[in-house]
């Protein structure tokens, strides 16, 4: 665990410290190398996101740990809250600790009867069907998506819960970054 930590904090490190250049072409001349700001912001954040969900997903035990990257690949390509997801899962199954057998369900997607092939398929699936059935549709907060999602009232409220564990442990985390600067 400690060589695991150790490993995360260098490429942490090495990401927030890196710089993002991108070469273009241009006829007649050499390549124009340019700084690109908000590149090198997004994969900061990116980077820091994935090593919270690790750790929370580590922290319980769940059987998706090595999907962090999974949650946030999907949440930046389906431009969702990238605690969302993960969240969902907490509240739904205990972060896959409790699915149907050989499921890999973990949303409880469809009543959490659809089977799915692994966990990345599960976690592609929902995300894309969050953008498309609730986000595109104006369901765009956890309120709005409650009531077609499930039928509990405090659904909402228990997603929010789990989305406030892996929000404190980015401030967490971010609070430590700069603390070593």
């Amino acid at each position: 665990m400690k060589k695991l930590m150790i490993f995360a904090i260098s490429i942490l490190v090495y990401f927030l410290t890196a710089k993002t250049v991108f070469a273009q072409p241009v006829a007649g001349q050499s390549a124009i190398i340019s700084y690109n700001e908000n590149k090198l912001i997004d994969l900061k954040n990116s980077t820091i996101k994935k090593i919270v969900v690790r750790r929370i997903l580590d922290k319980y035990q769940s059987p998706m740990s090595d999907q962090a990257e999974s949650f946030i690949d999907y949440c930046t390509e389906y431009n969702l809250d990238c605690y969302l997801l993960p969240s969902i899962t907490g509240l739904e199954s205990y972060f896959g600790h409790y699915t149907y057998q050989n499921s890999y369900n973990p949303f409880g997607w469809g009543g959490g009867y659809i089977v799915f092939e692994n966990w990345d398929a599960a976690i592609k699936e929902v995300a894309e069907g969050l953008r498309e059935n609730y986000f595109n549709k104006g369901a765009d907060t956890v309120e709005k998506i409650a009531p077609i999602y499930a039928e509990s009232k405090t659904w909402a409220v228990r997603v929010n819960y789990f989305k406030s564990i892996f929000e404190e442990e980015e401030k967490k985390l971010v609070y430590f970054f700069k603390k070593i600067k």
